[in-house]
């Protein structure tokens, strides 16, 4: 197949490139980098003639510096997205590929021992600053214990790059009733790998902590460092958007949970990177992030069963590879980690 890919320089752009064009697909690339907005529909629209697929992974990323980036989160994502739907209705172009992410769940899923499955409501100022950061049961206020969140969870974004997520998906979904199309969106989990972005304030945890230790300092773990995430290979989601082509139904929109199902804390992935580079040790802060949430693991089965995709690379091999390959540099308009 011919296929357009946006944010083909970026993190994960590139290497789902390199897995289409070994899979014998040609790549139409459109970045930022090259010049080629996404939003511009000039550009677009020369691009898309005689393509087969788009495989859409370009957007701004990350949890944002405070409510003065709603705007750029909202041209990128949104808009851009937009623009890209619209040209492909019309050139007729009918299979899609998003880069959707898990941040669309806000907080997982979590088990309260009288109330069964509940989802608890954003953790407050007070709470965090009193080190009080387990959810509590809407219901009764006692602990909770965090389970896999499936693709039917209902959403809840609860940041700026979390409702244009969203929102690229409703856009999909939009697009897929109207024209036809086959819609696949992709909830990446916590995406890490060679190639990764260095710290910015838009990078994702594991990059941050990936350059703290090649600049000699210690990794800064929020919170208690019990945070529970699945960390997928880039690789890994590679695989995915390769396999997503041949998947979905036409005239609607499917999401999949694209993470590994191996869970660990931040704090663990903190340690792993340092024992790997051989220090600084992490520090445990006690610091936070009103936008962060506590815990959010995927339930992986879906993809498994429809997609046929299982993540191959596991934690530990991950990690050592990762602690030693090179860091790329971000350019924001570029999918990059969840």
């Amino acid at each position: 197949m011919r296929i357009l890919l946006t944010g083909a320089a970026g993190f994960i752009g590139s290497h789902v490139a390199e897995a289409l064009e070994e899979a014998g697909h040609e790549v139409v690339g459109l970045d930022v980098r090259a010049g080629d907005d996404v939003r511009n529909v000039a550009v677009v629209d020369q691009l898309l003639p005689g393509v087969d697929a788009v495989v859409h992974q370009a957007a701004k990323v990350g949890l944002g510096v405070d409510v003065a980036d709603l705007p750029d989160y909202a041209s990128a994502n949104v808009y851009g997205t937009a623009v890209l739907l619209a040209a492909m209705a019309r050139h007729d172009v009918r299979r899609l590929v998003l880069a959707s992410s898990m941040v669309v769940y806000g907080e997982g899923a979590y088990n309260c021992a009288r109330h069964g499955r509940v989802r608890p409501g954003a953790r407050t100022a007070a709470d965090l600053a009193e080190g009080l950061f387990e959810p509590r049961c809407p219901g009764c206020a006692a602990p909770l214990t965090p389970a896999p969140i499936g693709e039917d969870a209902p959403a809840d974004p609860r940041n700026a790059y979390a409702t244009t997520k969203l929102a690229q998906e409703h856009l999909a979904a939009n697009w897929a009733r109207e024209t036809g199309g086959t819609a696949v969106a992709l909830r990446y989990h916590n995406v890490y790998g060679p190639g990764m972005p260095r710290d910015t304030p838009y990078s994702g945890v594991a990059a941050i902590f990936r350059s703290a230790l090649e600049a000699g300092r210690a990794p800064q773990v929020f919170e208690d460092g019990g945070q529970r995430r699945d960390f997928v290979h880039v690789r890994d989601v590679a695989q995915a958007n390769l396999v997503a082509l041949d998947s979905g139904m036409g005239g609607t929109l499917v999401a999949y949970n694209i993470a590994s199902g191996e869970p660990h804390t931040v704090g663990e992935m903190a340690q792993a990177l340092a024992a790997e580079r051989g220090g600084p040790e992490p520090v445990v802060t006690g610091a936070y992030r009103l936008g962060d949430v506590r815990h959010i693991v995927a339930a992986p089965d879906r993809a498994a069963v429809e997609l046929g995709f299982q993540a191959r690379i596991g934690f530990a091999e991950g990690m050592k590879e990762f602690a030693a390959a090179s860091l790329g540099d971000i350019h924001q308009g570029e999918a990059t980690s969840a």
